[in-house]
């Protein structure tokens, strides 16, 4: 029940309730064609962290024995959106949509 997607329109990686702080309500990242969304549910209402496609600089991938941390760095000097965690599997997943949607998006604001 509590770790159900909360969105249906992209690609949801869920952290594994293995690892700290992922016990009761483990943290979501979605991948949209413009945007990645980083999702904490709470016991009353959630936190949410969005990044444009387009303010991303690097995606890194921390990889330990069977958990992995993904760390998105953007090119603004914001805070990067950082979630410890997810299965090795699901992290290498992450960083190939965030590359995917890079490759389209339309270079200099033409489509």
């Amino acid at each position: 029940m509590f770790s159900r997607p909360f969105t249906k329109d992209a690609a949801v990686f869920t952290a594994s309730r293995f690892t700290s702080g992922n016990h009761i309500f483990p943290t979501q990242i979605a991948v949209y064609p413009t945007k990645v969304v980083r999702y904490t549910p709470k016991w009353v209402g959630h936190e949410e962290q969005t990044i444009s496609i387009d303010q991303i600089a690097s995606v890194r991938v921390s990889a330990g024995l069977f958990f992995a941390d993904v760390i998105i760095e953007t090119t603004g000097g914001s805070q990067p959106i950082v979630c410890h965690g997810h299965w090795k599997k699901d992290a290498r997943g992450i960083q190939e949509k965030i590359s995917e949607a890079l490759a389209a998006r339309p270079l200099g604001g033409q489509r």
